[in-house]
Formats: structure tokens, sequence, C-alpha cells
């Protein structure tokens, strides 16, 4: 079954370019806004959208993605409002691939089959849920990949050669390289140590790899396309929706726009450094 994810990246391939990944969290600020920054995403230059599942207790997340997961939830995000911000964005765009990206627990809340299919019927293309080893893809894993789903997975500085096959065995879609041994939005890479990790890990598997975690400006993601197929900028774009709110944590008139205008700039950087270095 080849799914929006595979088609994306194998046309990008032949493109001679990286993907451009953004994260945006469901319901950030509110409904609205977030999704009018998600429907712009693709037209900003957006490749592959995730968008997070907001949730009270997050592991991996740093202090912006915390907080943006905190405003969505203060303005009544939930799973189905999540779930209903990829429908509306499906209404206009059955082509730019929405992988979920969070928490296992507000899945298991809602129940696993329940969740699946809802997830199915609005337009979701794949899962990364960052507390789910490889020994527990009974519980969401296959199901999913029944479902049709793609299950990312995340590979880590600290993933070694022994660990990879069981990381690698029911990925599918992209492998998510978390290029630093932290949480979000900590620190930034280094293209010389991605470009090696993705080596190491393209031995193991045909799968696009795409790198994320600590990727801010237009040279960093520059520099990652030039390593991975694909670079994850999340954290400086969640920090742009948060510069965008007043003194009451409202967003201010024309803030969507002004944050997809950032989300360009990055854009721009991840496509023409690939572009130049097919030249």
């Amino acid at each position: 079954m080849t799914t929006r994810l595979d088609r994306r990246f194998t046309a990008l391939k032949a493109e001679g370019r990286a993907a451009f990944v953004t994260f945006i969290t469901g319901g950030d600020p509110d409904f609205d806004t977030s999704l009018e920054v998600l429907k712009g995403l693709p037209a900003a230059g957006a490749d592959v959208i995730e968008l997070g599942m907001p949730f009270t207790d997050p592991m991996a997340d740093g202090p912006a993605i915390q907080a943006s997961s905190q405003r969505a939830l203060r303005n009544g995000a939930s799973m189905k409002r999540t779930l209903e911000l990829v429908r509306r964005f499906r209404e206009g765009d059955n082509e730019t691939p929405i992988v979920l990206m969070g928490y296992y627990n507000p899945i298991y809340h809602m129940g696993v089959e329940t969740f699946l299919s809802r997830a199915c019927d609005a337009g979701v293309d794949g899962l990364i849920v960052v507390d789910l080893p490889p020994e527990e893809d009974d519980e969401l894993c296959e199901p999913a990949m029944r479902a049709g789903l793609n299950f990312i997975r995340l590979a880590t500085p600290t993933t070694d050669d022994r660990r990879l096959p069981a990381v690698l065995a029911n990925t599918s879609g992209f492998v998510y390289y978390v290029s630093i041994t932290g949480i979000t939005g900590s620190a930034s890479p280094e293209a010389r140590n991605v470009a090696e990790a993705v080596a190491r890990i393209k031995r193991h598997t045909p799968l696009p790899v795409a790198v994320g975690f600590g990727i801010k400006t237009p040279a960093q993601a520059a520099e990652i396309a030039r390593a991975a197929d694909g670079a994850v900028v999340g954290s400086a774009i969640v920090d742009a929706i948060a510069r965008e709110l007043d003194s009451k944590g409202q967003a201010k008139p024309g803030a969507a726009g002004r944050v997809l205008n950032f989300v360009r700039t990055l854009a721009d950087g991840v496509h023409k450094a690939r572009a130049a270095a097919a030249e």
C-alpha cells in the first residue's frame, strides 16, 4: 500500500531535494488560528506536517512546545478537536501528508480502535508516539499499520547498531532522527554529526531519514537538508506563534499570516540547500 508519505518522499527524491517538515500543536493558541496556520503551511513550503496532540504531561518536549500544549488545552483542545483540524484541512488539501505526534495517553483514553477509525476518517497519514517502545508494538503500532497508517519511530544519538533493528522493524513512512540528546528546542544539532548518524541509519533501512529537534533558523535547516532526507522544525514555529499573542494570550490580528511568512523563510533554506547540492 502506497501512502501519502511514500508518494511525497518519492517525489521529493526525484526533485533532488529534502522534505521540509513542520510541527505545530493542534489548537494552539486557539482552534481558529491553529486551523488558519495549518491550512497555510503547504503554500508556505511545508512538504509534510506534524500536528501535535496536546497533552498535559509531555516527556520529550521543551518549554516552547509544553507551553503550546497548555495554551491549546486552556482553549478547549482535545483529541476530537485535533482530529477535526485534520478533517477541516482535508477539505482543501488531499495531498499533503499529516502525521499526528505526541503521547499514548490521549489515544488510550479515547480507545485505540475508536482513535484509529476516527484518525483514518479524518485523513491522518501517520503517527509518532514518543512513549511507546518497539516492545509495545501490539498496543498501537501493529493496529495502526493494519488500519493503513504509517508508524514513524524515533532514533536518537544513543540508539546503537544493536538497538536499531528493533526500532526499525515496524517503522514506515520515514525515520525521525532526534539530532540531540535532550528535549525539543534545547540545543542545535551539529551538521557533521547528523550526516554521520543519517548514513549509519541508512545502512539499516531504505526509508527516508528526517532530522529534528533544535533546528531554529533557515541556515540550520539548510545544513540539515544537505545531510538528510528531511528537516523538521517545531519549536521555532511554535515560538513564532507565541510571539503573536497579546497580553491576554489571544492571537493578534493577522497572526497566522506572520507566522506563515516565518515558515516560508525556513522552507526556502531547506529547498534551496538541497537544490544547490544537486546541481
